[in-house]
C-alpha cells in the first residue's frame, strides 16, 4: 500500500482519527496580494492551463508558481518539494512520492520539518484525494515526532489548480475545511499559505 492507494475511509480508520468537516479553518484569515510577476505570469498561465486541462499543465502552470510565491513573500525561510519520495513506515502504507511538500526549513537539498502537503486531485476530483493527503499528514506527524520538532497542526491541501480544499491533522482530529477556494480567489488561498507558514513559525518561535 501508499500514500496514493488510501481514500477517506480507509485512512481515518487505520490511522484512528476523528474527523470534522463543518470548521471554517481560515475564516479569519485575510488575503494577501500576490506579487506583480505572478498576476501577470497568471495571465497567460491560468488560461493555458485550463485550456490544456491535464494535471502535469495545472501543476507546472498554476500550482508550482503560486507556491514559488508563497515561499518568496515568507523571506524564503521555508522551502517546497516537488515529487519528493516520502518513505516514513511502509508497513502502515506511508510511503510513495507526495506532489508537493512544504517545509519548515529553508534548505533546498533535504526535507526537514514538513507543515503542507499538497495533493494533486486526480481527474478533478478533489473528494478523491483526502484519504491521500490525510495519509500523508499523519506521515509528517511521525516524521516530525522522529526527528524530535513535534509540530501541530501539520496541514494538508488538495488542488486541481483552479480550486483548493485545506486540511488539517490536530491530536486525532482531521479537519475538511468547510469552504473550497477557486483561484480567482488568489489573494485568500495565498494569504491561507503563510499564514501555515507564518503560524507554524510562531509555534515554533514558543517552543524554542
Amino acid at each position: 500500500m501508499a500514500y496514493h492507494q488510501f481514500d477517506l475511509e480507509s485512512a481515518t480508520q487505520q490511522f484512528s482519527l476523528n474527523r470534522n468537516e463543518q470548521t471554517n479553518l481560515f475564516a479569519q484569515v485575510e488575503e494577501v496580494r500576490p506579487g506583480q510577476a505572478l498576476l501577470t505570469l497568471f495571465e497567460d498561465h491560468i488560461p493555458l492551463a485550463l485550456a490544456i486541462g491535464n494535471e502535469k499543465a495545472r501543476s507546472e502552470l498554476i500550482i508550482a508558481p503560486l507556491l514559488a510565491e508563497a515561499r518568496r513573500q515568507a523571506d524564503r525561510t521555508v522551502s517546497f518539494f516537488s515529487g519528493t519520495e516520502f518513505n516514513v513506515d511502509p508497513e502502515q502504507g506511508l510511503n510513495g512520492f507526495c506532489d508537493f511538500i512544504f517545509s519548515r526549513s529553508p534548505e533546498l537539498f533535504s526535507l526537514k520539518a514538513p507543515v503542507l502537503m499538497i495533493v494533486e486531485a486526480k481527474q478533478e476530483n478533489i473528494p478523491g484525494g483526502f484519504g491521500q493527503c490525510v495519509a500523508e499528514m499523519v506521515a509528517a506527524r511521525i516524521f516530525n515526532e522522529r526527528s524530535g520538532r513535534e509540530i501541530t497542526p501539520v496541514y494538508g491541501a488538495v488542488t486541481t489548480g483552479d480550486n483548493w480544499k485545506f486540511l488539517a491533522l490536530e491530536r486525532e482530529t482531521v479537519f475538511i475545511d468547510l469552504p473550497q477556494y477557486q483561484i480567482s480567489q488568489i489573494g485568500k488561498v495565498l494569504g491561507i499559505l503563510l499564514h501555515i507558514l507564518q503560524d507554524d513559525q510562531a509555534t515554533q518561535a514558543k517552543a524554542a
